[in-house]
C-alpha cells in the first residue's frame, strides 16, 4: 500500500545486484497483469492456464542460477510468484528446478540437445515421478517402482541391453496430467549381490509411450491450479539412451531435492507475504464499530506477529541462499529452513484468516486460498516431521526417523 512499508520490512531485496532488482521488477508486473486478476478463478476451476506457458518462458527465468543469476534472486523468484499464486509458483518448482534442474545436472550430452533448450523454454513441460502411493517420506528404501533391462532385439532380461521395461505407479505428480516429459525413478530389478534390489535409476519417460496412464487427482483443497496425477507405468519401454546416465543412486536425487526444498522453503516465504498484504489492506480499510480494524491493538499484534514471521523466515532464506552461493548448504540446514519456515507460515496465514473474519472462508478475498495453500507447503518436500528428524539427527547423532 502506498506510503507504508512492504512485508520485506528489513529489504533483504536490496541485498540483489541492479540487474535482478529490475528483473524482479520485471516479473512482478508480468504477476500483476497476467496472473493476479485471474489466480482465484483458476484455482476455484481447478484449471491449469496452459496459454500463459509463452509469456511466462518470454521472462528468462528458467533456472535463474544457470543464467548467472544469485541464488538469492533465484530465492526471490519463488517468493514473488507464491505471493501472487502459490499454484503457478508451484509448476515453475516442479518444471524447472527439478525437471530441468535434472537436465543440467545429470543427462547426456544427447539428452540435453534434446530436450533442454525446449524446456527452458517452455516449448516442452516436464514433471518429477518420486513419490508412489503407497510411499511418500519412505521412498528412498521402500520405492516399489522396477526397472527391467532388456534387449530390444528379444524383450528378454539382458544386463548389457539397449532398452528397459518400467512397471510400478506414481502418486502426487505435479504437472503430472499434461506434461510431455516425466522424470521416473524406479528401482533397478536387477540387485545387488546382497541379493535386495539393486540401484535407484532415472529415466527421462515419453508421457505419450504405450503403457503410461495418467489421471488427475480430485478434490484437492490445496494447489487447485496444479494438475497432481497418478501415473501407471505397465511394460512401458524406454530406450537405455534415455536413461539419466549420471543418476546411479538416490543419493544423487538428494541433490536436486535439497534445491527444490529450498525452493519450496521459499514458497513458505512467499506465502507469509502474501498473507501479510491481504491482512493488512483488509484491516486498514475494513470498518468495524465506527472506525478501521487496524486501530484495534489486538489487530496491530496480530499483523505484527504476521511481519516477524515473514522477516524471520526471509532472513534464514537469505542466508542459506549465501550458503549456497558458497556451495556449503548442507541437507540439515536446508531441512531447517524448511520446517522452520513452513511452522511460521502456518501461523502466518492463520493469523490473516483470523483478520479476516468470515470473509476469510472465501476464495473472494484471497486470504482463503493463501490459507488452503499452505497446507499442501507444510507437507510437500519433505513433510514438517520428516525435515525436523533430519536436523535433529544432524544435532544429535542419533536418528529417530527409523
Amino acid at each position: 500500500m502506498s506510503g507504508l512499508p512492504t512485508a520485506d520490512f528489513f529489504d533483504f531485496e536490496s541485498l540483489l545486484n541492479p540487474k535482478e532488482r529490475a528483473k524482479l521488477a520485471e516479473l512482478r508486473e508480468f504477476l500483476a497483469t497476467e496472473i493476479a486478476p485471474h489466480a482465484s478463478d483458476w484455482w476455484n476451476k481447478a484449471e491449469f492456464p496452459a496459454h500463459i506457458l509463452p509469456k511466462l518462458a518470454a521472462l528468462e527465468l528458467s533456472t535463474p542460477a544457470q543464467r548467472g543469476y544469485s541464488n538469492l534472486f533465484a530465492g526471490l523468484v519463488i517468493a514473488e510468484m507464491t505471493r501472487v499464486d502459490t499454484s503457478i509458483a508451484t509448476f515453475f518448482l516442479v518444471h524447472h528446478d527439478l525437471f530441468v534442474e535434472s537436465l543440467y545436472g545429470f543427462g547426456s550430452a544427447g539428452q540435453k540437445d534434446r530436450l533442454l533448450e525446449d524446456a527452458a523454454n517452455l516449448r516442452i513441460t516436464g514433471a518429477f515421478a518420486l513419490t508412489e502411493p503407497g510411499h511418500g517420506s519412505d521412498v528412498a528404501g521402500g520405492m516399489e517402482t522396477r526397472a527391467r533391462r532388456i534387449s530390444s532385439a528379444t524383450g528378454k532380461a539382458d544386463n548389457g541391453g539397449d532398452a528397459w521395461v518400467l512397471n510400478g505407479a506414481k502418486r502426487w505428480i505435479g504437472n503430472g496430467t499434461f506434461c510431455d516429459y516425466m522424470l521416473v525413478w524406479a528401482r533397478d530389478e536387477s540387485g545387488g549381490a546382497d541379493g535386495l534390489p539393486g540401484a535407484v535409476r532415472g529415466f527421462i519417460v515419453d508421457a505419450s509411450l504405450p503403457g503410461v496412464s495418467r489421471s488427475r487427482i480430485e478434490n484437492k483443497i490445496a494447489l487447485r491450479t496444479v494438475q497432481n496425477a497418478d501415473i501407471v507405468f505397465k511394460d512401458v519401454h524406454v530406450a537405455e539412451a534415455d536413461r539419466f546416465a549420471g543418476v546411479s543412486s538416490f543419493e544423487d536425487t538428494n541433490q536436486l531435492l535439497r534445491g527444490s526444498r529450498i525452493m519450496v522453503a521459499w514458497q513458505a516465504v512467499g506465502q507469509q507475504l502474501a498473507a501479510f498484504d491481504v491482512a493488512r489492506q483488509y484491516a486498514v480499510e475494513r470498518q468495524q464499530f465506527g472506525r478501521p480494524l487496524a486501530k484495534f491493538q489486538l489487530i496491530q499484534q496480530q499483523l505484527v506477529t504476521m511481519l516477524g514471521n515473514a522477516v524471520a523466515s526471509m532472513g534464514m532464506m537469505a542466508r542459506l541462499a549465501q550458503l549456497q552461493d558458497e556451495g556449503a548448504a548442507d541437507m540439515p540446514q536446508v531441512a531447517l529452513a524448511k520446517s522452520y519456515t513452513s511452522a511460521r507460515m502456518r501461523e502466518t496465514v492463520a493469523l490473516g484468516r483470523s483478520i479476516l473474519g468470515g470473509n476469510g472462508i472465501v476464495t473472494d478475498y484471497r486470504m482463503a486460498k493463501i490459507f488452503a495453500d499452505a497446507e499442501a507447503i507444510f507437507t510437500y518436500e519433505g513433510s514438517y516431521e520428516i525435515n525436523t528428524l533430519i536436523v535433529g539427527r544432524a544435532v544429535t547423532g542419533v536418528s529417530a526417523i527409523v
